[in-house]
């Protein structure tokens, strides 16, 4: 569908700061993609996908690793639709499907934690553990995550409550999620000559670029906290569906809309002072961002979703790239600042 003349200029006022951020050489590249109700749609490039040991140039179709959007785009929409099934019960323990957490200790308080409490991020687990570190058989590791006497702390966004629901996912399948089907226009890995580059990653040895960057989840060998990959226009066809109901159930993204708590709803963040999503959102927006320089927003209130992908830890994690200033400064634009 052809955009409108406001489309078009509130595209391009929103694409200016992610060109400023690449010409200051604070991010290699990245691409911004917009898509409204009515199926108006813009998606551009700028910068590299990679920067070394050879430049080559960031394309609109340019796959992402998308870290934690995969909470999001993945398993958050299955684990409610099991729910919405009859399956699980999202205020049961996880325990009605993975019998065996902290088995050697029944009174456990990791026993009692539910499905919505891991959706919403409102369990005692710590943020992220390197399990990485403590070996690479990814078997013996799912046993060590779900036997391990976690240290108990206040509520935070926490990806091991991600990487406990992608266990749930498994055993209900009876499939690692590496064999489970990603969606449509999405993977668990990409070509390296399509893929953004991430980072030289320190304790695998290589620049990885079209392979999982998150150390826990390629430990594991795939998680349900993030590990895939996809395009702009995939992560926008994917927004569509939630904006024009085609891509999940109104239950479903009625929860994802639903405020569990100051800043998160079922899966997804909802906005809060200094959000990622700038301060001109709608109420009813949800977001969340990826590691790797990833971004989805998603405002119901006004039509209108908008996807932002960079690699900005290209090739190290271990700099200022800008890129909380950068995803307020790009929300605000798309919402008309």
């Amino acid at each position: 569908m052809n955009a409108s003349t406001d489309f078009v200029r509130r595209f391009e006022s929103a694409f200016a700061p992610l060109e400023a951020a690449v010409a200051s050489g604070r991010i290699p590249g990245g691409v911004l993609g917009i898509v409204e109700q009515d199926g108006s749609q813009l998606v551009r490039a700028t910068g590299l996908a990679q920067r070394v040991p050879a430049a080559r140039p960031m394309r609109e179709e340019t796959w992402f690793d998308l870290a934690s959007l995969t909470k999001v785009i993945f398993t958050t929409p299955r684990i409610l639709a099991l729910a919405e099934a009859g399956t699980i019960d999202l205020d049961a323990p996880l325990t009605s499907v993975l019998p065996d957490l902290r088995q050697y200790d029944p009174n456990a308080w990791e026993r009692t934690v539910t499905f919505r409490q891991c959706l919403g991020h409102q369990t005692p687990f710590p943020a992220v553990v390197p399990i990485y570190t403590y070996g690479r058989d990814a078997d013996l590791l799912r046993a060590f995550v779900l036997q391990r006497e976690w240290r108990a702390g206040p509520p935070v966004y926490s990806d091991i409550n991600f990487i406990l629901l992608g266990l749930a996912l498994e055993r209900l399948s009876g499939k690692t999620i590496r064999a489970m089907d990603p969606g449509p226009g999405f993977a668990f890995a990409a070509e390296p000559d399509t893929a953004a580059a991430t980072e030289d990653c320190t304790w695998r040895h290589r620049l990885l670029c079209g392979e999982v960057h998150d150390d826990n989840c390629c430990a594991l060998q795939g998680a349900g906290h993030a590990g895939l990959f996809g395009t702009a226009a995939s992560v926008l066809d994917f927004a569509l569906g939630l904006l024009d109901g085609s891509g999940a159930s109104k239950d479903a993204i009625a929860l994802m809309r639903e405020p569990l708590s100051e800043k998160r709803t079922h899966g997804w963040e909802h906005p809060y002072q200094d959000w990622s999503g700038g301060g001109l959102c709608g109420r009813g927006t949800i977001g969340h961002t990826g590691f790797t320089g990833t971004g989805l927003w998603i405002d119901f209130d006004k039509g209108r979703a908008w996807t932002l992908l960079t690699n900005r830890i290209h090739p190290t994690r271990h700099f200022d790239s800008g890129i909380v200033a950068l995803r307020q400064a790009v929300g605000d634009l798309v919402n008309g600042a």
